[in-house]
């Protein structure tokens, strides 16, 4: 029995063109019970990145793939296919590396290797939404002689910041001789240079604040106004408003803000034409808010949101959606006065007539730190498997 450990030193999420540093354990485990440990040997392990795309066949109309040399290999289980088993379309993957060759390990033996590779820059982020999914995994495949294959999948999330594919770092050391025994710690300083220019992109993107002042009215007159004083957020921050009504003609007696994402697949693959998109509901704020001149709200963008992005096949979009309920008439207050008293009661009218309107408010979500996105991921950083 060997035991099979995969680590991820830094946690389970990336941006795409960052580095992915795996670390992975052999162990030929001690038990204390047993009476006749014996070492065990393994021919051969790699490991590969890909990224699994899973469509909803009510909802996208993908063109028929011609996989039949695919689904031959992945029939024979003494070939390394990464995504055998998977549902969906693999389309995306690297070129796989072999961590090692005829491995013997003693009882109570350990040994690790380091898997590195870069993400690609050009691949779609994580997402899991109505009608598309991506899904990116580290799988690393060993064998025993003469047994099947045994697959240790590593899931982990990636996000995109579109921006830095056009990049073009400074080239400073072209003028110093070539080393290949520093090309790992170059490929280190290019990812930690990556890392550095990513964050500076998105404090240049999100910390940019100006007034946006919007008129909320109806068909019979002045609502209130809307202030926000940006329409780029990072995932992980807050999305503030307030709202004046004050300055309306028409009171209004209640009002909801949900934070949503559009999920729309492109015309081309749409299953039926002029099909309608995917809401999904991230939070949401309602208030009642007759004789109110002012009010406000706060709604977090979680960090396990996907930030907006366009494929080929979907697009995401994120918009703010209001809701208004107006008067349709007026709404004096009836005054009642006490029989024994002079003190009055005030009620409110018991019927009314209302109207209700919406209006949607597009903003652009961006990526965060992954560091930070790794503290409420649903991967773990570590997994196992015994052969």
């Amino acid at each position: 029995m060997i035991e099979v450990l995969a680590k991820l030193g830094r946690g389970p999420v990336f941006l795409a063109g960052e580095m992915l540093e795996c670390v992975i354990t052999f162990t030929n485990p001690l038990s204390a019970s047993s009476t006749s440990a014996s070492s065990e040997m393994l021919a051969w392990a790699s490991a590969q990145i890909h990224c699994q795309f899973h469509a909803s066949e009510n909802r996208v109309a993908l063109p028929p793939s011609d996989g039949s040399k695919h689904d031959v290999q992945a029939e024979n289980e003494t070939v390394f296919v990464p995504n055998r088993g998977e549902r969906g379309q693999c389309i995306l993957s690297t070129p796989p590396k072999i961590l090692f060759c005829d491995l013997r390990l003693d009882p109570g033996e350990s040994k690790s290797y380091s898997y590195c590779e870069t993400l690609p820059i050009d691949g779609p982020p994580s997402f899991r939404g109505q009608s598309v999914k991506y899904v990116y995994k580290l799988t690393i495949g060993c064998q025993r002689v003469n047994s099947p294959i045994k697959l240790l999948r590593v899931p982990f999330r990636v996000l995109v910041l579109h921006g830095l594919k056009d990049y073009q770092f400074p080239q400073d050391e072209a003028v110093a001789p070539s080393n290949p025994f520093l090309e790992e710690e170059e490929g280190l300083k290019k990812d930690s240079r990556l890392a550095d220019l990513a964050t500076e992109l998105l404090m240049v993107a999100t910390s940019r604040r100006s007034l946006h002042l919007y008129n909320i009215s109806n068909t019979r007159g002045k609502v209130g106004t809307f202030c926000i004083f940006k329409t780029v957020y990072k995932i992980g921050e807050d999305v503030i408003g307030t709202f004046n009504f004050s300055e309306g003609d028409i009171p209004c007696l209640q009002f909801s803000v949900s934070l949503q994402t559009e999920e729309s697949i492109q015309e081309e693959f749409q299953r039926r034409r002029g099909q309608p998109v995917s809401f999904s509901t991230h939070a949401r704020h309602q208030e009642a808010c007759l004789h109110t001149a002012q009010s406000s709200f706060s709604l977090p963008i979680p960090l396990s949101s996907t930030p907006g992005f366009t494929t080929n096949i979907v697009s995401l979009k994120w918009r703010l959606h209001f809701e208004f309920v107006t008067s349709g008439e007026s709404t004096d207050t009836c005054l009642v006065r006490g029989s024994q008293s002079e003190a009055v009661t005030w009620t409110g009218v018991e019927q009314i007539e209302v109207d209700t309107f919406s209006w949607d408010l597009p903003i652009k979500v961006l990526p965060t730190n992954p560091i930070l996105a790794s503290y409420v991921s649903q991967f773990s950083s570590t997994n196992s498997i015994t052969i």
